[in-house]
């Protein structure tokens, strides 16, 4: 090991009551997803189907985060939803054949008879959106197979070779500002309730994140009294409850519009309570929930965009989540492994039906840091118990319960905070060089205006092939496949140094770091060691520890990007 003492992320006795914290850090980005889902998919209305979903999610990252702190990077890291593969399932649902229904127009679905006639017949309340559901399903399936070969091919370092700075900064950025609109659609139900949701999470966040509390736990055979960053930790947990509080003692009292038409409607309690009277107790999600996936051209090049921004934020998380709980910079074989498994993960999502892939969650890499607890065992009882919580169909249900303006107060924070995390790449750039401010400034205000006039003017695009109509639009909707390409293509292209571009910054970084490389068997895949070094077939296999490329090259194959600034997802 590296130093005298073995560091704590091998530590034995692990903090299992640490479980839980990550479980409560997490859920908030984690009910994010289906609850912005929810209206392009058609279930605005259909609490059962939302609180199935949430059910889904949880369960599916409980078995992703197991897979990863085992076979992956083995790094104590969490996996959840991601907000990089929103953009794209967004820009995939605004394609005219998956606009909502009119509630007052009947549905009609085309059924294929035996005879080979088609007729028409309505259809049901949960065809329309498993359709949808199933579309999605089937991008990020086909999709997600790019990660995987990313991963075991070793490539992940090729790739990043030539992406800099100035490619992931508008391309991160563009992801928080392109949703906008769903954090203005949930606040607008009442902007009073979603202003003190946002100033008690500023609250507990900002003012009071120096502040600890006194706190008694079990240790050596004897009750002790500790200091714990309470408020740091839980700043969004508190401030949901803080407003979802309010709004039930608003609700009690009869303070707030009982008729759906008037403002402050939306900011009831009770307006959601069937979700969870009508839920199952127990209700075991299992894949092709929602019927058998579908795929088509268009939504697997426009999820794929999202694959990549996913890849290139975790990469960063391992580097940050190796520096905080005191284990070695992650070998090439380690990142390679920890990408392909994450490309896993997002399949297994896939055929689960969550409506959005998986990966690695940089608030519970920063919890590590504070609580110096960055065990396995504890990440991966944390799994366990999302699974378990996963079953619970009445647990997913109360969120849906949590009212819209509550909801919206913390999309403005968390997807601020995900702009911010963009524009904090720029860090090590040169501002001052016209040259950068040309490529930001274009690739970010492209990954605007593009989309935006594609939206105004449907059915501009007409190929005469309907499939590349669709890819066309798909691509051009994507704000973050603009801004990343635009970056990517003019900062490869325009001449310019790597102390301009910021690439030299990085490296000098993470060579500073691995100068610090010593033991790295906690890297090593278990019960497989002794196999891998018996054969020497295994040492040309990139994913396997007995991989014979020097570890010096490690910093020059792959850049820790987002090490400096971890993401918020």
């Amino acid at each position: 090991m590296c130093g005298d003492k073995p560091p704590f992320h091998l530590c034995r006795c692990s903090r299992l009551s640490s479980s839980p914290q990550h479980y409560i850090l997490a859920f908030g980005g984690i009910i994010a997803v289906p609850l912005i889902l929810a209206e392009p998919l058609c279930i605005k209305d259909n609490n059962v189907a939302k609180s199935q979903l949430i059910s889904t999610i949880f369960f599916v990252s409980g078995m992703c985060t197991l897979l990863q702190t085992a076979v992956g990077t083995r790094l104590p890291i969490l996996q959840g939803g991601t907000f990089s593969f929103i953009t794209p399932t967004l820009a995939i649902l605004a394609l005219p054949k998956w606009q909502c229904p009119s509630p007052s127009a009947p549905v009609m679905m085309s059924v294929q008879m035996q005879n080979g006639s088609g007729t028409l017949q309505p259809e049901n309340s949960d065809e329309v959106w498993m359709s949808r559901i199933r579309e999605i399903q089937g991008a990020i399936l086909v999709s997600s197979l790019l990660q995987i070969v990313l991963g075991f091919s070793g490539l992940v370092g090729l790739v990043l070779r030539f992406i800099g700075p100035l490619a992931i900064a508008p391309t991160i950025n563009l992801i928080g500002l392109s949703l906008f609109i769903e954090a203005g659609k949930k606040s607008g139900g009442h902007w009073g309730i979603a202003a003190l949701t946002v100033c008690l999470i500023l609250l507990f966040s900002q003012y009071l994140s120096k502040v600890e509390v006194p706190m008694i736990a079990y240790k050596d055979k004897k009750w002790k009294v500790f200091q714990y960053p309470l408020f740091k930790l839980f700043s969004a947990l508190f401030g949901m409850c803080g407003g979802w509080l309010l709004c039930f003692l608003l609700t009690i009292f009869d303070v707030l519009p009982s008729k759906s038409d008037e403002y402050g409607f939306s900011a009831r309690t009770d307006i959601s309570l069937d979700a969870v009277t009508n839920s199952p107790w127990f209700h075991v999600p299992y894949p092709g929930q929602w019927g058998l996936p579908t795929v088509s051209l268009s939504s697997v090049l426009g999820m794929m965009a999202g694959v990549l921004a996913s890849t290139m934020e975790s990469i960063g998380d391992y580097y940050a989540c190796a520096r905080l709980s005191g284990a070695p910079p992650p070998p090439t074989h380690a990142i390679n492994r920890g990408i392909a498994v994450e490309g896993i993960g997002c399949i297994l999502a896939a055929l689960w039906g969550t409506g959005n892939g998986t990966t690695s969650y940089s608030q519970n890499i920063a919890a590590l840091g504070i609580t110096k607890v960055g065990s396995r065992l504890v990440l991966q009882t944390t799994g366990i118990l999302m699974i378990i919580l996963g079953i619970f169909g009445k647990f997913g249900a109360v969120f849906i319960t949590i009212p819209d303006p509550v909801i919206g107060g913390m999309f403005l924070v968390m997807f601020g905070m995900i702009a911010a995390v963009g524009i904090s790449n720029l860090q090590y750039v040169d501002l001052n060089s016209s040259r950068n401010l040309l490529i930001l400034g274009f690739s970010t205000f492209s990954g605007l205006v593009l989309p935006t006039w594609f939206h105004s003017n449907p059915g501009i695009i007409d190929t005469g092939v309907k499939e590349l109509d669709q890819v066309i639009v798909v691509l051009f909707t994507t704000h973050m496949f603009i801004g990343g390409f635009f970056g990517f293509i003019l900062d490869n292209t325009i001449p310019g140094t790597d102390k301009e571009r910021g690439i030299k910054s990085w490296q000098d970084k993470v060579q500073v770091e691995s100068k610090n490389m010593c033991d790295q068997s906690c890297y090593d895949i278990p019960f497989c060691s002794g196999v891998l070094k018996r054969f020497r077939c295994f040492q040309f296999l990139p994913f396997l520890p007995s991989y014979t490329a020097t570890q010096e090259e490690t910093p020059n194959k792959v850049r820790p990007e987002h090490a400096i600034q971890p993401k918020y997802k």
